[in-house]
């Protein structure tokens, strides 16, 4: 089911969606706003490729894009095709796991999911962001509200330790925190900032992280997770979705904004100090 798209807080020209072929990814695509061209990555050319041919059905721009985001090489070629793009908004979402004890993983595959899950959203968004908010501050035609967009994907997992997921939960802490802290230092800049929290989700993680079962009772479908992401971008900075982790981490989510704002506003005081010096 596709999001009614004038319930959408922004409008944006174009979107860069990681993590395409499947799952979330592939729900934000099909939950954005039709008059949003799309650039779509992931490793999986055959899917992205029907994916771009029945989204551009109607005459919208939808390229896409296979690339392996664990190398430098493959981020480079996204970002180079999203500038071309001028996309506005970006969603990191691509990410993996593995499940098994610490000291059984394969480090090859630890390796990777940090390099997916950490090393490719700081890059890739830090190199996009200084276009994307020149964009935004040169044209009144990105959206209405003239703002860029930035979803993180986290986990609802980044608020615990978990044992048997170390690396996997250890980088979505990472992520969470990274996101916390751009929307903090952007404040002031057109660009809402979002860490996206999943509690259980129907995709195929589970499958690939080596459970036995591909999602748990009762988890979410995967379009209403990217429709609620959406809807909260530009409304809050943190999202968690299901309602067992809503409740269990709403606290811990006040408390750290709370917290979040304080440091910045000591940190800007600090940044100011030194500028004068």
């Amino acid at each position: 089911m596709k999001l009614a798209h004038s319930r959408l807080t922004r409008r944006y020209s174009a979107a860069l969606i990681t993590g395409a072929s499947s799952g979330i990814g592939a729900a934000f695509a099909e939950q954005i706003a039709a008059d949003t061209k799309l650039l779509i990555t992931g490793r999986d050319s055959e899917i992205l490729r029907v994916t771009a041919e029945r989204l551009g059905g109607e005459g919208r721009e939808v390229e896409w894009v296979a690339a392996d985001l664990t190398t430098a090489a493959g981020r480079d070629t996204v970002v180079e095709r999203a500038e071309a793009m001028g996309v506005d908004l970006f969603i990191a979402n691509a990410g993996m796991g593995t499940l098994g004890p610490f000291l059984e993983n394969d480090p090859s595959r630890e390796a990777a999911a940090l390099e997916l899950n950490v090393v490719a959203p700081v890059l890739m968004t830090r190199a996009l962001l200084p276009g994307m908010l020149s964009r935004v501050k040169e044209s009144s035609r990105r959206g209405p509200q003239g703002r860029a967009g930035l979803v993180i994907l986290s986990s609802s997992l980044a608020y615990l330790p978990v044992p048997y997921l170390a690396t996997y939960a250890a980088s979505k802490a990472f992520d969470l925190v990274f996101a916390e802290s751009l929307a903090e230092e952007l404040r002031g800049e057109p660009i809402d900032v979002l860490a996206l929290c999943p509690g259980p989700t129907r995709t195929a993680f589970g499958r690939r992280a080596g459970f036995s079962r591909a999602s748990l009772p009762g988890a979410a479908a995967a379009e209403t997770v990217a429709r609620e992401a959406l809807m909260a971008l530009g409304r809050r900075q943190v999202l968690v979705t299901g309602r067992a982790e809503q409740a269990a981490l709403s606290p811990v989510m006040i408390a750290r904004q709370v917290l979040s704002g304080a440091l910045g506003r000591a940190m800007r005081r600090v940044i100011a100090r030194q500028e004068r010096a």
